[in-house]
């Protein structure tokens, strides 16, 4: 058999790749359709405003947790019933979610949506296994681009919906989304049976290992880090700025600006194909500049301006551009370390930058309330220029 048949057998079917990049972003969306609802959530349970964060804080927790105790064991469980078994979870939290009269069930839902929602980081190295070597990048990055476009269609469609229908709908209508994707997953996702021979308290313990021998991952974790926190800073911020005395806009305005950072999720195929290339470096170097200069970008213009907001849109669609290329580099860097340990792997990287993602949004939020938008814009200058002079140090 030539390298060409035997490329052509490895390959996954050509609709693998794009039911994955659904599944993932019908998943991922899970996690953020409660952040532009924080307020009539809160009013509606009778949360007091210095309660009113645990709504997004305990979705965040419980997805952390996932990230830790949950997505490794996708290296000894058969892949496909692990993914079954998180997207029903999922679904049954979310109909608990929207169902909810008061905060403690509410609270408890979130914690569950979070933890169950990890299922997308089982799946994205499930597509790093199906797909053959010198496809691999351009595979996670086809996957992970539906991941970002779910991330950042789930803010404006849950505005919308509950604009319309109210805050419970957007939950009972992701529910039925996750039964239907279930079915579809049990008819269409292969089995993958890992090799035997790890138990669960070692392999956990194993993690520990791998954060400290695998300076690769380490890097990676930290490159993403950093980007995820601005990323995080910046659409906690924005809509507080558009909203606020400058722009006046509305939440629908505020809705239609979030669409526009989709554009952004683009970047995360062309990403691949050029990790594939042996241009994962340079592709760092260049998401690590438009992550920086996209908040100096947002500073042009006078505040208010139709300047200002066309620098704010653009500076937008750059930084979505800048996280996502980097996103799926540093997976395609870590995953190239361990076939056997992809899940684990994966599972630290996550759950690093997701810690940084929420400092962000801590650190955005403070930041906003002391100084507007010229003290969060520098911050989120500052953190990709810091992991640029970091990833100068790093050895070719």
């Amino acid at each position: 058999m030539t390298t060409t048949t035997a490329q052509r057998a490895a390959a996954p079917a050509a609709w693998m790749t794009p039911l994955l990049a659904v599944a993932c972003g019908m998943i991922v969306a899970n996690l953020y359709y409660a952040q532009p609802l924080v307020g009539p959530i809160a009013q509606a349970l009778h949360l007091s405003p210095e309660v009113a964060g645990l709504i997004v804080t305990l979705i965040q927790i419980g997805y952390c947790v996932g990230l830790l105790l949950l997505v490794p064991l996708g290296d000894i469980v058969e892949n496909r019933k692990l993914v079954l078994a998180l997207v029903a979870g999922c679904a049954a939290a979310l109909v608990a979610a929207s169902l909810a009269t008061h905060a403690s069930v509410f609270l408890v839902a979130g914690c569950a949506i979070g933890l169950c929602s990890v299922a997308v980081q089982v799946l994205v190295p499930f597509a790093a296994h199906l797909a053959p070597e010198h496809a691999r990048g351009r595979a996670v990055g086809n996957v992970t681009s539906g991941l970002l476009m779910g991330i950042m269609l789930a803010r404006p469609v849950s505005s919308l919906v509950s604009d319309a229908f109210g805050w419970h709908t957007i939950f009972a209508i992701s529910a039925v989304a996750m039964v239907l994707l279930g079915v579809v997953l049990a008819r269409k996702l292969p089995r993958r049976q890992p090799a035997p021979g790890v138990h669960y308290i070692a392999m956990l313990g194993s993690m520990v290992h791998l954060l400290r021998t695998e300076p690769v991952l380490r890097r990676r974790a930290a490159y993403q880090a950093s980007m995820f926190g601005v990323f995080s800073l910046f659409w906690t911020t924005t809509p507080l700025y558009l909203a606020g005395p400058a722009f006046q806009m509305s939440q629908t305005g505020i809705a239609i600006f979030a669409l526009v950072g989709v554009a952004g999720a683009v970047a995360a195929p062309m990403a691949g194909r050029y990790a594939d290339k042996g241009h994962g470096r340079q592709m760092t170097a260049l998401a690590l500049v438009l992550g920086a200069g996209s908040f100096l970008l947002s500073r042009l213009g006078a505040e208010g301006s139709t300047l200002s907001l066309l620098a704010l849109t653009a500076a937008a669609v750059l930084l979505d551009f800048a996280v996502s290329t980097n996103l799926v580099i540093g997976q395609r860097a870590i995953f190239a370390l361990s076939d056997a340990h992809r899940s684990r792997l994966n599972g630290l990287y996550m759950a690093i930058f997701f810690v940084g993602g929420a400092i962000g949004s801590s650190v955005g939020a403070w930041a906003f309330a002391r100084g507007g938008w010229p003290l969060a814009s520098w911050i989120g200058f500052a953190l990709p220029a810091l992991a640029l002079l970091y990833f100068r140090t790093e050895r070719r």
